[in-house]
């Protein structure tokens, strides 16, 4: 365990709950709520899983770096460093503390939600940009079929839409009948597709002023080290 490391993410954890109503304003709901599914992913970790708790922590990491630089909690992301060391398992009682407070009766109106009776991660994929489900997609089978009949690539953005099943963007695969990109692979691992379809599409699908287009667009356009740096730009807060 690492005092400087849990220190750092003990005070990450703090300032979300003293600033909670500027961190939903300032994310959105649709984020926010992406927020709250992270954040209920590290609470559900053992705390002896060091490795899993990094990996929770670099997925709320991630949503945060979405905040506006002056924003508090943006400001103190760059002190939380995950990669040198651990942060032990006061992170994950932190982060259940964190919601406690999350869940209590907020202090400013703008940050009440009405109880749709859905889950963080529900809610998540419900507040989704309608641009997000209208992109080509595969079906579950047609997915299965371009990775040569078997199971998808976890690291594959898979979207459950709230009606049709699921859908893997097809950006993702080669064009024709191609298999998955390795670069696209590559990416959504540092982006945790696994843990955030939403998030990791919406960055795939969006405009990259880093690149000067739609990262989705400009596959085999640009080298793939171009692609993968601007990911890890993001992950990284550079």
């Amino acid at each position: 365990m690492n005092e400087g490391s849990e220190g750092e993410v003990g005070r990450m954890l703090a300032l979300i709950g003293e600033h909670r109503g500027t961190v939903h304003e300032a994310l959105g709901d649709a984020q926010y709520a992406v927020l709250l599914a992270r954040l209920e992913a590290l609470v559900a970790v053992p705390p002896d899983d060091d490795m899993a708790i990094r990996r929770a922590l670099q997925g709320v990491r991630l949503v945060l770096l979405e905040l506006p630089f002056g924003h508090p909690v943006r400001a103190a992301l760059d002190s939380v460093r995950l990669a040198s060391a651990p942060p032990g398992p006061t992170a994950v009682a932190g982060a259940r503390e964190l919601m406690a407070l999350l869940a209590s009766p907020s202090p400013a109106p703008e940050t009440e939600a009405p109880d749709s009776g859905a889950g963080p991660a529900e809610a998540g994929a419900t507040d989704v940009p309608d641009e997000l489900l209208r992109a080509p997609a595969l079906s579950a089978d047609e997915a299965r079929a371009r990775c040569g009949g078997t199971a998808p690539p976890p690291e594959l953005i898979r979207l459950a839409a709230p009606h049709g099943g699921d859908r893997y963007p097809e950006f993702q695969f080669a064009a024709g009948s191609g298999t998955p990109y390795e670069v696209v692979l590559e990416v959504n691992r540092l982006l945790l597709a696994d843990i955030d379809p939403w998030g990791a599409a919406a960055w795939w699908l969006s405009g990259n002023t880093w690149l000067g287009g739609t990262p989705a667009a400009l596959l085999g356009r640009l080298p793939d080290q171009q692609l993968v740096g601007a990911a890890t730009a993001l992950v990284e807060g550079d």
